[in-house]
């Protein structure tokens, strides 16, 4: 039982873990990144998802800080009404994924 026991506290404080290593950042760190000249401006990141997905509108923009590296996670609707999600290093504006949503 112990052991069961010790298994179950291993493996949430694993997931835990993982969970802590992503974190949202406001509007006002966002902004101090930018202008420090540690991420991209926001125009270069919605334009960089936006050509992937021409005519496409963003619907939704997040940015994150996930083990060391800011991401920055777009929403966009594509002209057919699809949803497609898209990951951006935030330093560079290199797509990292860009997938359909379900």
């Amino acid at each position: 039982m112990k052991t069961l026991t010790a298994l179950f506290a291993v493996a949430a404080l694993t997931v835990t873990a993982g969970v802590a290593q992503a974190r949202d950042l406001g509007p006002d760190e966002a902004l101090k990144l930018r202008d420090a000249g540690t991420i991209q401006s926001f125009e270069k990141l919605n334009a960089a998802a936006l050509a992937q997905h021409p005519g496409g509108a963003i619907e939704e923009t997040e940015l994150e800080e996930e083990y060391g590296r800011y991401i920055y996670q777009v929403e966009v609707r594509d002209p057919q009404g699809l949803q497609w999600d898209m990951e951006l290093d935030a330093t560079n504006a290199q797509i990292l994924k860009n997938h359909q949503d379900d």
